[in-house]
């Protein structure tokens, strides 16, 4: 019953890894989940409002991923008759690939430590 609960415990519970860059997170959770948003709606205001942040918020975090790598993840087109929009470019693709490739390693590397730890969180509803 203990190794059942804490299996489920254990679900919730994940590492995150956030690549530094200088004093800057180029690359962490929320902006691996912004560049997905973007890929599906083709647009950071789209992507902003299907992750209940402010666009602003949202320009900040592309702006932070494009100025830590050598080549932009996201480019963006200005309005016109058929509105601006925003993409992420192949090397996006690659950094997002990257990035997801680590997230699996991470959990799979700590997946018996998960498993332990989980048993020693307190069994709260939030």
């Amino acid at each position: 019953m203990a190794q059942a609960k804490a299996a489920k415990q254990n679900s919730k519970l994940k590492p995150q890894i956030r690549i530094l860059f200088r004093k800057a997170i180029a690359m962490g959770p929320g902006k691996a989940d912004l560049l997905r948003a973007i890929g599906e709606t083709g647009s950071i205001s789209a992507a902003a409002r299907q992750m209940e942040m402010s666009y602003r918020r949202a320009w900040l975090l592309v702006d932070t991923m494009n100025q830590s790598f050598h080549t932009p993840l996201v480019e963006t087109a200005t309005g016109g008759s058929h509105g601006g929009g925003a993409r992420i470019t192949e090397f996006g693709k690659d950094i997002l690939d990257r990035y997801e490739r680590m997230e699996t390693k991470a959990m799979a590397s700590v997946a018996r430590e998960l498993e332990d730890f989980a048993g020693l969180m307190a069994n709260r509803k939030a």
